[in-house]
This record gives C-alpha cells, sequence and structure tokens, in this order.
C-alpha cells in the first residue's frame, strides 16, 4: 500500500528552506493574495477550503503552497503522490483517515489511474464514498461518509488532467517562474537559513541562472557553497559562484548539458526542425517525457524554441546564444 507522508518526514534539508506562512513566501503574489482571501473567507464561515488545483513547472513551489494553506487553516497535512495510490483501497484508507478540515496533498494527480480518480469525485462533492463489499451474489454498496476537507492537487501537465476531475476544483492557479529579483530575495534567505554570507553580485549571478526557479536556485545554492568552503572562502563571492556554475555546466541562461544537448539535437541532427519530440529525445538518449515536463517550458519562456504543429524549431535566439550560424536556404 502506498505511504501518505506528513510534512515532517519530507527531507529535512528542503523542508528548513520552506516558508511556513503566505507573508514569508516570496514571489506568486497574484496567487498568494487570492489565496489569502479564500482561506481568510473560508476560516470566517467556519468551513474547509474549497479544493485547489495547482499547475506549472516543477519546482515552483506547489508542495510549498500546500503546507502553507494547511497552516493558515489550522489544520493538518496528508500529503501523497498520484502513481503511489494504485488501487481504489489505497484511496479509501487515506480518505477515511482524515480528520475534519484536513488538507489531502497530492502530487502529480494527472497520473492517478481512471478507477481511483473516479472514487474521488464523490469524495470531492459530497465528501463521501460509495464502497463495494462482499463477493458475486452478496455484494452490496456501502455509503462512507467523510469529513470535510480539502483537496490539493498538483500537476505539471494540467492538460492531461480529466475534465470531471478538473471541473471539481473550485480554485485553479498556474504558478509562474519567478523574477530574478524575486529569486535573489529567496537565495538571501537560503544563505541566511545556512548561516553562509554570499555577496550580493554572488547572489544575482545565481539568481539569474536558476531558470526562474526556487528549487533549482536552492540546488545550486548548496553546490556553490561546496566549492566555497572546500577552497576556504569566508564569503561566497560572485567569482567563485561562476566559476562553480561553469563546473557544473550551467550556463549564463541557466541552461545545462541536457538543454544543450536538446538545442544542438535539433539543430545539427535535424537541420533547425521542425522536428517532433520522440526523434529529438532518440537522438540525444533522453526521455520525452522529462525533456517535455522539464526542460522545454523554459526554453519555450525564454523563446529559444518553439512548439509548431509540425515539431520543435529552434529560433534565432537559439542558434545565437550558441554561437552558432544559421544556414537561411
Amino acid at each position: 500500500m502506498n505511504e501518505v507522508l506528513d510534512p515532517e518526514i519530507v527531507e529535512d534539508d528542503e523542508s528548513s528552506l520552506r516558508p511556513s506562512d503566505f507573508d514569508e513566501y516570496i514571489g506568486q503574489t497574484n496567487l498568494k493574495e487570492n489565496l489569502k482571501v479564500f482561506v481568510g473567507a473560508a476560516k470566517l464561515r467556519d468551513e474547509s477550503l474549497d479544493h485547489v488545483l495547482l499547475y506549472g513547472p516543477p519546482g515552483l513551489g506547489k508542495t510549498t503552497m500546500s503546507m502553507i494553506i494547511a497552516h493558515e487553516m489550522g489544520t493538518h497535512i496528508k500529503i501523497t503522490t498520484g502513481p503511489s495510490i494504485e488501487k481504489t483501497g489505497d484511496l479509501v484508507a487515506i480518505l477515511t483517515a482524515l480528520e475534519p478540515g484536513d488538507v489531502l496533498f497530492i502530487d502529480e494527480i494527472h497520473r492517478l489511474n481512471k478507477v481511483v480518480e473516479e472514487i474521488l469525485y464523490p469524495a470531492m462533492e459530497d465528501f463521501c464514498i460509495d464502497v463495494v463489499i462482499g463477493k458475486e451474489a452478496s455484494t452490496r454498496s456501502v455509503r462512507i461518509d467523510l469529513p470535510p476537507f480539502t483537496l490539493v492537487g498538483a500537476t505539471t501537465r494540467a492538460g492531461d488532467l480529466s475534465a470531471p476531475l478538473r471541473d471539481r476544483f473550485g480554485i485553479v492557479s498556474k504558478l509562474e517562474y519567478y523574477s530574478e529579483e524575486e529569486l535573489t530575495q529567496i537565495i538571501d534567505r537560503t544563505s541566511r537559513v545556512y548561516n553562509i554570507v554570499m555577496d550580493d553580485d554572488a547572489k544575482g549571478e545565481l539568481a539569474r541562472r536558476s531558470r526562474g526557479t526556487p528549487r533549482i536556485a536552492n540546488r545550486l545554492f548548496r553546490r556553490v557553497r561546496d566549492f566555497s568552503q572546500f577552497y576556504g572562502d569566508a564569503t561566497i563571492t560572485r567569482d567563485r559562484t561562476i566559476e562553480a556554475l561553469e563546473r557544473l555546466k550551467v550556463d549564463n541562461l541557466g541552461l545545462d548539458d541536457v538543454d544543450h544537448k536538446y538545442l544542438l539535437g535539433i539543430i545539427h541532427r535535424f537541420k533547425g526542425g521542425p522536428v517532433g519530440l520522440e526523434a529529438i529525445a532518440a537522438s540525444i538518449g533522453e526521455e520525452p517525457q522529462t525533456l517535455e515536463d522539464v526542460n522545454e517550458p523554459y526554453l519555450l519562456q525564454i523563446g529559444l524554441i518553439k512548439r509548431t504543429p509540425r515539431g520543435r524549431i529552434a529560433t534565432a535566439e537559439a542558434y545565437r546564444h550558441l554561437n552558432i550560424e544559421q544556414d537561411y536556404e
């Protein structure tokens, strides 16, 4: 059976960096301000918050936001993932263990199998589930009432959610990439949490190379910290930051080795495109879903690729960034 996690069980190092309330949360201003209203109104009515769907690229803070929602509502949160709920009995066990007002966070909710997903429909709408017990001629359906709860679903692929499930969320919000200024604030907070001195130019350089994503900013911060401590620096400088990131093959736009292979694959093997995702993935030895979920959103955001009905195309900006002369023939 799948495991449901309390937030304390989530990786300690990562948990220490998570803000605990809306005021501490940096970025996603529009979503944050709207959620303050929805949470405040639900508390005034003494009701559970309406179900929330958060979607967007990985690493933007969907899990953190769900924990803040639970904290602001003054309730507990249970954390699980779509792929880990393999049978209807797994989901029934999770739902029946909830206390009134609890938040149930399901990450990768688009990967729930169809049979399990259908159990959620009455649970979300009417706070009840119908369970079939017995065998063959003696089977009967038993309705189990559930306490009011809030389901927070997170997905990187909102288009893969079925319409019946998507329509049952009262609050649907997209998380956007972070600005350099917001990422600089996050890196500043991370350095204080770790009690590491980092100069402002270094913070700005790291923010520029973090592809708009707090998770990447914090991961790269830890690696830069390793280099700085190994070489005995009292302060993390911009020069040390650049050196560390270059050794990690992270360029000045935040592109890593896989991004470079992806772009060079389109340009050299497929003459700049258009080319299908499966063909690119096969040519560079990566999984198509990984490229689509992790690499492509940022490459699209900064204008290095285009997606067309015929496939992916490398833009003129991609050629300039890689210092490759574009063949217009």
